[in-house]
């Protein structure tokens, strides 16, 4: 017995110190690179077995000193995706819909489909991008309002697009679609008779109690400040009809609350996270879940997402078997430094 417990209290010494220096070695990571860019703020949080670390550089704007912590709000742009078809699972899970059911009967009755795309498009083509639907044109839109684009986004104008489409050109094939996750907070709604915005507060935010995970009103004091590539600040997108595709607003706090629930398969979140990790689109450059990119080595598979907005750059990925997650927020709009952090965070520490 003595050595059994000599041995339960060396592994756990062990297993803390391991942990220790892992989250060491990330927030060395996130130091230097806040040194090099004094001028991008950031927020960082990391899981492993349900231990929680957080890191956070930066102020929330220029005219204040108070610094940029776990809780402080950032738009995480299209990592909205991996919660919008974690909602599309559970509603599977409910029996409100299937994946293989086709959008026809399912979408708002002002979409009124061609007769060449009746019966072809199904939700898990919405939800892994290859619906062949047209998208929603963002180089039109950013050059008729820089600071708003998406006040050119409405229902009518949605509408238009999907109703003059005739022909589904790449069907089957990965493009990358707003409009199609537009379409899946839409098949939401009506699925649940309530608003994208009730839903996810139902069923996500509330449950996991997410109280820093923002949708209509994100008017608050621990708001970051968003700047453009250029570094100029930029307006937070306002909530409109193609939130479902990438305009929540979070934290690391709650994002690392939201990894911690995904990684959990007794809970709601995580049993739906089991379907949204399937493989539904495959070719020699990705593999697709729903709204989730699938990684996959000889030692590891991670699921990944990332988001830009006009002004901020974000990107959360997880390992579900050796059970650990990272969110890192950028008050700048800036892919290549995200994407580089998560990759030195990957392969020098988590892989």
């Amino acid at each position: 017995m003595k050595t059994s417990i000599t041995f339960l209290a060396a592994l756990l010494i062990s297993s803390f110190s391991f942990a220790q220096n892992v989250t060491k070695r990330i927030d060395s990571i996130i130091t230097d690179n806040y040194k090099k860019n004094p001028q991008v703020g950031i927020s960082v949080g990391y899981i492993e077995n349900n231990k929680e670390f957080f890191t956070a550089y930066g102020k929330l704007n220029e005219e204040t000193q108070t610094q940029i912590d776990k809780n402080s709000i950032f738009e995480i742009a299209s990592i909205t995706k991996i919660l919008t078809s974690n909602l599309i699972a559970q509603a599977v899970i409910e029996h409100k819909i299937k994946l293989d059911d086709y959008i026809d009967n399912l979408l708002p009755k002002v979409y009124v489909l061609h007769e060449n795309l009746r019966n072809k498009i199904k939700i898990s083509d919405l939800a892994s991008h290859q619906s062949g639907l047209p998208d929603i044109d963002f180089a039109k839109l950013i050059a008729a309002d820089p600071k708003q684009p998406l006040n050119g986004v409405t229902q009518e104008t949605l509408s238009a697009v999907i109703n003059s489409c005739s022909e589904l050109k790449d069907y089957g094939k990965y493009r990358y679609s707003t409009i199609g996750y537009t379409l899946l907070g839409q098949i939401l709604e009506r699925a649940y008779g309530s608003s994208y915005d009730k839903i996810i507060r139902e069923k996500m935010l509330d449950p996991l109690k997410m109280r820093n995970t923002l949708t209509k009103n994100f008017d608050v004091k621990n708001r970051t400040t968003a700047h453009n590539v250029e570094g100029g600040t930029q307006e937070f997108l306002k909530w409109n009809v193609t939130a479902p595709a990438g305009l929540v607003k979070s934290s690391t706090s709650d994002m690392v609350r939201f990894l911690k629930a995904i990684l959990d398969q007794e809970t709601e979140v995580g049993k739906a996270g089991l379907i949204t990790e399937k493989i539904f689109y495959k070719d020699e450059n990705r593999e697709m879940g729903m709204g989730t990119n699938i990684s996959t080595d000889e030692k590891n598979t991670i699921y990944l997402k990332s988001g830009d907005s006009m002004g901020q750059s974000s990107i959360i990925c997880y390992n579900r078997v050796k059970n650990w997650g990272v969110v890192i927020l950028l008050d700048h709009r800036n892919s290549k430094m995200r994407q580089n952090l998560l990759n030195t965070i990957y392969d020098t520490v988590l892989k």
